[in-house]
């Protein structure tokens, strides 16, 4: 018999049997794990673990739950649509679909000649995108940034500076990976804000100089490449870059847009209008529904280029009316102001040695664990030790580069969880730095 997984006598008896089969039966190359958990339901921003342990949840399923679980705009969108499908996808058009297409028109800005692709995650949102610009462009260069990421296939996966530092896909030939601006760990030459964003737009126009790139793809935060916030004004430096050089701007919205970043888009913070926004996760609310806002020029055709069977689906499109409904009428974006303050200020009143940098905007917070602040020294371990220790507590959160906490838990959470999740990651951090945690039980979940 092979040696059972480390930690799992922790557990309950449900939650470990549960885990054991789990390790069992689903594919490898599908998961990212950081802690042994296993849940039957949720609530809210609560989620409920086999055994019956209630867990606080400061991640959202990385965003993906972003009106927490079991909303009763969506359960009822989901039932009155399952009951009554209209087709399931958009090869037989389907009001469902239309309506949801307009709805997203209605919300995201752009020039009056617009389409939406509809699809089933972010990964196919942005994949669409950018083969929809090259599909429709004598230019066929994409800029993207090191660190990215835009999606787990296709092209989109290919542009993802994270897949490409760990091996899992080759870059695509004609992508440019330029760097993006990091106000914490900014250029040696220029350690400012100024200088990390002057280096990047060198580098940019530097690309778009040579008159052959067709788009670039950029994150309002570089999120899971270490959660990290540009200077003010970088979009909007990129956005005359591209009117200089008649370059496409896509956004890529899927995890921090949608009234997470304390307003309705993130690109927003800088005032820009791309021309293609690509969202996911939170328009789905963690069903499979994706979207991409463009001119009608480039995502038009050709037909059936970007067929997905189920995509337009009448009971996920209903889901992102829920969800769209919920946001407007429910001034999410306000809650999210209001929630990220109150986090950021918790967080900065643990004034704990190894937390290095907060940052972020709504409710998208990344702690940045280092062993000491003045070095700034990554703090890998310590990062692992302490989400294991947290979720030992009584909370998940995930990270995102080496040593960057993701704090991003659904938009309607309350002030008392925001309040109790914060204290339990401090203790965490605490623990994990006196030795607390067992390194055995930690080893056994490599995160990225």
């Amino acid at each position: 018999m092979a040696k059972d997984i480390a930690g799992l006598d922790r557990l309950s008896k449900e939650a470990a049997d549960l885990f054991r089969r789990d390790s069992q039966v689903i594919a490898g190359i599908e998961k990212l794990r950081f802690f042994p958990v296993v849940v039957e339901g949720g609530e809210g921003a609560t989620l409920f673990e086999a055994g019956g342990r209630k867990l606080i949840d400061f991640s959202a399923t990385w965003t993906a739950a972003g009106l927490g679980y079991g909303h009763p705009r969506v359960t009822e969108a989901i039932t009155r649509a399952a009951k009554n499908p209209g087709g399931m996808g958009l090869s037989i058009a389907n009001s469902s679909a239309i309506a949801f297409a307009e709805e997203l028109l209605a919300i995201t800005p752009g020039g009056p000649d617009r389409k939406v692709y509809i699809g089933h995650a972010g990964s196919d949102a942005c994949d669409v995108a950018l083969r929809g610009v090259r599909f429709n462009s004598s230019k066929r260069k994409i800029v993207a940034f090191e660190h990215s990421y835009h999606g787990g296939i296709g092209l989109s996966m290919s542009v993802s500076g994270v897949h490409v530092d760990t091996g899992a896909t080759e870059p695509d030939s004609d992508t440019i990976f330029v760097s993006y601006p990091n106000p914490y760990r900014p250029p040696i030459d220029d350690p400012t804000p100024e200088g990390a964003t002057k280096a990047s737009l060198a580098q940019i126009e530097a690309a778009f100089r040579g008159g052959e790139v067709a788009c670039i793809i950029v994150e309002p935060i570089l999120d899971d490449g270490g959660l990290v916030v540009p200077p003010k004004g970088f979009l909007a430096e990129i956005e005359k870059l591209c009117h200089s050089y008649n370059v496409i701007m896509i956004c890529d919205e899927v995890k921090v847009g949608l009234g997470r970043p304390g307003l309705l888009h993130a690109f927003a913070h800088d005032g820009v209008t791309p021309d293609i926004v690509c969202f996911g996760k939170a328009i789905g609310n963690g069903f499979p529904l994706s979207a991409a806002v463009g001119p009608t020029e480039l995502l038009n055709g050709p037909t059936a280029a970007a067929l997905l069977t189920t995509a337009g689906n009448p009971v996920s499109a209903e889901v992102g009316r829920a969800v769209i409904r919920t946001l407007i009428e429910d001034d999410i974006p306000a809650r999210t102001k209001a929630a990220g303050e109150l986090m950021r200020r918790l967080f900065a009143e643990l004034d704990s040695p190894y937390i290095g940098d907060i940052r972020g905007y709504g409710l998208v917070t990344g702690v940045e664990l280092v062993s000491d602040r003045e070095s700034k020294q990554i703090a890998k371990s310590l990062t692992a030790a302490t989400i294991y220790r947290a979720f030992e507590l009584g909370l998940c959160v995930f990270s995102v580069g080496p040593n960057v906490l993701e704090i991003t838990p659904p938009m309607i959470i309350s002030d008392e969880l925001i309040e109790r999740g914060v204290s339990i990651i401090g203790q965490a951090i605490e623990d994990a730095a006196s030795g607390r945690v067992d390194p055995e039980a930690v080893a056994a979940f490599s995160g990225w």
